[in-house]
């Protein structure tokens, strides 16, 4: 499929699978292993996991059962090693997002007035009526 593991990805990761398991050995490491990326790249629940990588349950148990046992930490050894070291990962918790995507600020304007009215006199009238004058008489 479209994010499977390729063919040189996989000569880098199969000879660290763990060999010395009791019981069944596995069929299909691969299958499993493209189900447990599948999962984690689509950050779905386990049973989710499509019938084509296999039975949830197996994906999900080998996945924790790997983490206790380090292998995760091998694999990510052997890709840096095998692309020379330029490998990047990129989580969510460290991606940031332009300042202007998240939409205009929002804050509330304060207009003090209590400078202006200090400033200048009440008025009721306009300055520029004439201002009735009392004759003398």
């Amino acid at each position: 499929m479209r994010y499977d593991l390729t063919d040189f990805e996989w000569s880098v990761i199969e000879p660290l699978l763990p060999k010395d398991r009791r019981g069944v050995k596995p069929k299909n490491n691969r299958r499993v292993l493209n189900g447990i990326f599948w999962v984690l790249r689509a950050g779905a629940p386990w049973r989710d996991l499509p019938e084509r990588y296999g039975s949830y349950t197996t994906a999900y148990n080998r996945f924790n059962r790997w983490r206790k046992a380090g292998v995760w930490d091998r694999f990510m050894g052997a890709i840096v090693k095998a692309h020379d070291g330029k490998v990047q990962m990129i989580d969510s918790s460290i991606v940031r997002v332009h300042q202007h995507a998240s939409g205009p600020k929002k804050r509330v304007e304060i207009v003090v007035w209590a400078k202006a009215e200090a400033a200048s006199p009440r008025r009721s009238m306009r300055a520029s009526t004439r201002k009735a004058v009392r004759s003398a008489s």
